[in-house]
């Protein structure tokens, strides 16, 4: 029957709607979508707790420990931020890359430096602009000359040779040189003159992008931005966070994060991730969640259909159920609930979907039209005539 019985009762796990109601306010203008999300969900029982032998056991609580060392590092050198830290971090874990957007000054370069000595992983940062070339990015050959004094081609690495990688304000550069990120951030490889040179692992690529000054850019190509696993939208901080910031930088500008993780560890964390089961039910309402963004997909919603031209990829679907395994295991979870499905799907699908005129004469934006598709899923009715018409 798929997710809900004929009771209209959810099998498994909670069926999360605490971000239904923000939505509200923002769809007054459209009075269908805002009949949805006023729908109340039937909240379903917890999930049945997953017995572990001792070994499984043993991992999940050295998981949950590193985790909370990473968070506590990372927290004296970041203020406030927590959400954007959290998924950074969970990105960092599951193998995948992060778009950042934020105003100047918020913090980007400051976190990934952060990170950088949390994880005790080597850093570079590339500061992208108009006249920045490919060869500036991944390195190139040049004539050198051996003891013997034969000249020689010997390849010189570029920034992009490193395991933590910041591409600021990558939206500056051209496309010629954004394309050189791409075999990169999806292969971990790096084609120069015909010869391809693996990345050192773990390897990882944070870039940002200032969205207040267009003037001048060159803005993302979709193939590009479904590379990125999350795309985080980093707020202003409050008033106390600004004087706690003020006050922290005043004694020092630098960095006072340990080391809490090194390579060897991340990589392992993020083997034992991968073992994380996930219940059908849970898999199966994350992909119709993603499918239900094609508005001529047979699961679409009535929010897809009326405001999403085009919808997610297949990647949105698998950084979706990697990170939901991250996140189980940071919350001391053996199992992936809807929470973690409905959390992280904002991130994973707000840079994949394109909106389509209706939305923006609607004032709705993709974080919008996002939850607006979580709340028609998590109304019991809707997502049972979803699911059934699926099943057929």
């Amino acid at each position: 029957m798929g997710l809900f019985n004929k009771n209209n009762e959810a099998k498994t796990a909670s069926a999360p709607v605490a971000e239904v109601k923000k939505t509200e306010e923002k769809v007054e203008n459209a009075p269908e979508v805002k009949a949805e999300v006023k729908a109340e969900a039937k909240p379903s029982p917890k999930p049945a707790v997953t017995k572990l032998d001792a070994a499984a056991e043993k991992e999940l609580k050295l998981f949950a420990e590193k985790c909370d060392r990473i968070f506590q590092e990372v927290k004296k050198d970041i203020i406030g931020q927590t959400e954007v830290v959290q998924q950074t971090i969970i990105a960092i874990i599951a193998g995948g890359n992060v778009l950042l957007e934020g105003a100047p000054g918020l913090g980007k370069t400051r976190l990934v430096r952060s990170l950088g000595n949390v994880f005790d992983l080597p850093f570079s940062r590339i500061q992208f602009t108009p006249d920045l070339m490919p060869a500036d990015v991944t390195g190139t050959n040049i004539i050198t000359r051996d003891e013997e004094g034969n000249s020689k081609f010997e390849f010189q690495k570029g920034p992009i040779f490193s395991n933590i990688v910041l591409a600021d304000e990558i939206n500056r550069a051209t496309p010629k040189t954004q394309a050189a990120l791409l075999e990169a951030m999806q292969e971990h490889k790096v084609t120069v003159m015909g010869v391809t040179r693996k990345m050192d692992e773990p390897f990882f690529v944070l870039a940002t992008q200032n969205p207040i000054e267009q003037d001048g850019t060159y803005p993302l190509p979709e193939a590009q931005m479904d590379r990125f696993m999350f795309k985080i939208l980093v707020p202003n901080p409050s008033a106390e966070e600004l004087g706690q910031i003020v006050s922290m930088t005043q004694k020092t500008m630098d960095e006072t994060a340990c080391a809490a993780c090194n390579g060897e560890e991340l990589l392992r964390m993020r083997e034992v991730a991968k073992t994380i089961p996930i219940a059908s039910e849970v898999l199966e309402y994350a992909m119709v969640m993603v499918a239900s963004t094609h508005a001529n997909s047979e699961v679409a919603t009535e929010t897809a259909k009326r405001y999403i031209r085009d919808g997610a990829s297949p990647r949105a679907a698998q950084a979706l159920i990697t990170a939901a395994k991250v996140r189980a295991l940071m919350k001391g979870r053996y199992n992936v609930s809807y929470d973690d499905i409905n959390t992280l799907a904002v991130p994973v699908l707000r840079h994949r979907i394109k909106l389509g005129f209706e939305a923006v004469t609607s004032k709705m934006n993709a974080d919008d039209v996002i939850k607006s598709i979580i709340a028609e899923l998590n109304n019991v009715s809707k997502a049972q005539a979803v699911f059934d018409k699926k099943k057929k």
